[in-house]
Parts: structure tokens; C-alpha cells; sequence
């Protein structure tokens, strides 16, 4: 009797734990082997929460550092180029509507501007690719010492746009440049490539081919090992030669990556600054002594921070920006049409 009723007393413990239990599961209800009520939901919610969030708390500093380094200053930008600002009074702001953009299309420096960065664009950037694909093809084949072939080729890629451009310009220089110096050798006679219209547009751009064509050799490469090969062999098979498979094969293939890299390439002739502007020395922000190769990116530096004219500059940022959207745009139906063909 007295048994049973230490038993009613105390329920809990008379309960024996199964073999094999661990200590503290047979305790009871609000015990420590069981959780209160709530906490299960509780951390249901905070784990669901989680899962919701993480995703936008990783790429939240993207966003962040985007709006403050490019969304702010773009916005700016459009905000100067609807007044009259200078430089050198900057809390002085006129507002002057569409002004600043109609005296850019009646200026004959724009276009001129504008016609030099489509000339440099299309000299540096067809040879360029056309190179970048030829030098991918050939390390495409199981070459010895390949990959000191990509670090080689990666190496103009890293130098900086300032030591490249000083040793171009030695080599283009009109007393005791190389370049003079072989053209005088062969009889041709040396050449001016400062004062020159398609001299300097040519050498300007011999600056970005050499800089750029490895980079995008390794894009052209890295797409060419990721063509399946039961596309040559079937191409082999049919009795197609090498040449034959470059052509109907390997670039079909490459038709995604050579519009990107044509896009990546317009984007980066539209931004030309730092190569025309060194390698005119004095007169790098005018473009030589007749504007012979000023970019948008010169005439626009030169405008804002030579002249003072923020206003102005600010118009020929946001005719960049416009040109380039344009460029995106284009990119945009040729890629979507390339695929329904696909």
C-alpha cells in the first residue's frame, strides 16, 4: 500500500528508462531531455528566417558598394549635366535644362571625339580578336610548355596602362624610335605618329591590342576546350581537314564568346582614356596638336577638369553611358536571336 502510494506521489520517477535509453530521456514533460513548449517553433521560425535571408545578406555588399560608387555618382552626374557648373565654383548651379546637351551635338569637337572612338575602336579591336582566336587555336593543341604559353600571354594583361604606354610611345618616338628607325631601313622613310591622323589612331591602338589580345586569347581558349570533341571526330570522319573544322566547327561554337568579347571590347574603345592620354605627353588631354585622336573619354576629361566645364562633362558622361546601352541593347537581340537559331 505504502508502495502505491509512493508511486502516485511520485510518477516520474518509478518509470524505469528502456535498455539502451539515454540518461534523462524518461524524465518528464518540462524536464531537461525535453524542450519547453514554443522553443521547437521558435527556432523553426529562426531557421526558416535564415534560409529567407542568408541569400540577400550575401549579396547585400554588392548592392551597397554598387549604389554608393556607381548608382550615387551616376545619379549626380545626370543632375550636373542639367546645369551650368564649374569646377572652380561648384556651389554655384545654374539650371540649364537641355542646354549642355544641345551645344554637344553642335560642336564639332564631339563628333570629332566621337568618329576617333569609333576609328580606334574598330582598328584595335578586329585584329585584336581576330589574333586572340588564332593564338587560342594553336594552344588548343597539346603544345609543350602550355602553360608558360598562357602566363606569356597574360603578361600584357598586367602591366600597368602607364609603363606600357611610356615604352610605345619610345618605340613611335620621331628621333631614334625603333619603329622610324626600321621604316628608314627598309626606304620607306620615318613618320610622324604624334601629328598624323591615322598614325597616332594606329598607334594608340597597337597600345590596346597588345594589352588586350592575350586576355581574350585565354577567354577563346577556355570556350575551344569546352566544344565536345564527338563534334570533330564526326567532322574527321567526313573527311573534313583541320582548316575545315576551324571553320564549320570551332567557330559556330564560338559564336556566344566572340559576341561577348566584341561587346567587352566596344565597351572598353568607348572608355578609352588612359593610353591616348599618355601617349600625347603635353597635349595628351586634347588628342595631339589637332584633336587628331581625343576619345569621348579625353574630351570628356578634359572639358570637366582642364577647362572646368562640369556641366558639359557631365553631358558627354551620360552620351557615353547612352552609347554603351545602345551597345547592350544590340547584344541583348543578337544574343536572343542566336539562340532561336540554336
Amino acid at each position: 500500500m505504502s508502495s502505491s502510494k509512493q508511486a502516485l506521489a511520485h510518477p516520474a520517477s518509478s518509470a524505469e528508462a528502456a535498455p539502451g535509453t539515454p540518461p534523462g530521456a524518461a524524465r518528464g514533460a518540462h524536464g531537461r531531455g525535453t524542450p519547453p513548449p514554443g522553443a521547437d517553433s521558435w527556432r523553426s521560425r529562426l531557421y526558416r528566417w535564415d534560409m529567407k535571408a542568408s541569400p540577400y545578406a550575401f549579396i547585400a555588399p554588392f548592392f551597397i558598394i554598387f549604389g554608393a560608387f556607381s548608382l550615387v555618382p551616376l545619379l549626380y552626374t545626370a543632375w550636373y549635366s542639367l546645369h551650368d557648373v564649374q569646377l572652380s565654383s561648384l556651389d554655384t548651379q545654374t539650371w540649364a535644362g537641355l542646354d549642355n546637351y544641345k551645344n554637344l551635338l553642335s560642336s564639332d569637337f564631339f563628333w570629332n571625339a566621337l568618329k576617333n572612338t569609333f576609328t580606334i575602336g574598330v582598328i584595335s579591336t578586329v585584329p585584336q580578336l581576330m589574333a586572340a582566336i588564332g593564338l587560342a587555336h594553336l594552344l588548343n593543341y597539346r603544345l609543350r610548355g602550355s602553360t608558360v604559353w598562357r602566363v606569356v600571354m597574360l603578361t600584357p594583361y598586367a602591366t600597368s596602362v602607364a609603363a606600357a604606354t611610356l615604352v610605345f610611345t619610345l618605340l613611335y618616338s620621331w628621333d631614334g624610335g625603333m619603329i622610324n628607325w626600321f621604316l628608314h631601313f627598309v626606304g620607306i622613310g620615318p613618320v610622324n605618329w604624334r601629328e598624323s591622323d591615322w598614325g597616332s589612331q594606329f598607334a594608340v591602338s597597337s597600345i590596346v591590342i597588345w594589352r588586350w589580345t592575350g586576355y581574350n586569347a585565354l577567354i577563346y581558349l577556355a570556350a575551344m576546350q569546352a566544344i565536345p570533341v564527338d563534334l570533330y571526330e564526326s567532322a574527321a570522319l567526313d573527311g573534313a581537314n583541320r582548316w575545315q573544322q576551324f571553320r564549320h566547327v570551332t567557330i559556330p561554337q564560338l559564336r556566344p564568346t566572340i559576341l561577348f568579347t566584341v561587346v567587352v571590347s566596344t565597351i572598353g574603345a568607348t572608355q578609352l582614356f588612359g593610353e591616348p592620354l599618355l601617349f600625347g605627353g603635353v597635349s595628351g588631354s586634347k588628342g595631339g596638336s589637332e584633336h587628331q585622336y581625343q576619345t569621348l573619354g579625353l574630351y570628356m576629361y578634359d572639358q570637366g577638369w582642364i577647362i572646368g566645364n562640369l556641366g558639359k562633362a557631365s553631358a558627354i558622361a551620360w552620351s557615353m553611358f547612352l552609347i554603351l546601352l545602345i551597345v547592350a541593347v544590340i547584344n541583348m537581340l543578337f544574343t536572343r536571336r542566336l539562340r532561336k537559331s540554336q
